[in-house]
């Protein structure tokens, strides 16, 4: 039996988060990171000022909305959604799994350092409490600048 720390799961804002690639495993050419949330989960309204962040749908759906365009994705559909243009996501079914794809890698040190490892493999408690001042620190220091709080829309 794996253990969510074997499988390095990390609890990541309201996301279970499983690092697949790290950058430290491709030269920091690319990160790829599984996440999980549940139905609502919305994160910050946000632009990559670094990378490119492609998402892929493994199961549920996703809305991403970009400024002037909103679209739902369902398992097996992707989007690259431009870099240097504001973004978010909403979790439509009652759960849903997707991967971030991103080049060059970093996304990846961004997760672990906002998040903590998961203590078991499972989605975070509901009503966690966050900080946002520290998640937009962490956030700037990894070149993802925060437009507005979880529910704005681009």
């Amino acid at each position: 039996m794996t253990t969510a720390t074997e499988t390095n799961s990390i609890w990541f804002i309201d996301n279970l988060a499983r690092i697949r690639v790290a950058g430290s495993d491709s030269g920091g050419r690319l990160a790829v990171v599984e996440s999980e949330g549940r139905r609502g989960d919305m994160p910050p309204l946000h632009v990559h000022r670094r990378e490119e962040e492609a998402f892929y749908v493994l199961e549920g759906e996703l809305s991403l909305h970009l400024p002037g365009r909103s679209l739902t994705l369902g398992a097996g559909e992707a989007l690259l959604p431009p870099k240097d243009v504001p973004h978010t996501y909403r979790v439509e079914s009652e759960t849903a799994r997707w991967l971030a794809i991103v080049t060059p890698a970093g996304f990846d040190d961004f997760v672990r350092e906002v998040g903590e490892p998961a203590p078991e493999e499972t989605l975070p408690p509901k009503g966690r409490e966050h900080d946002p001042a520290r998640l937009a620190g962490i956030a700037a220091r990894h070149g993802i600048e925060l437009l507005g709080p979880p529910g704005t829309m681009p």
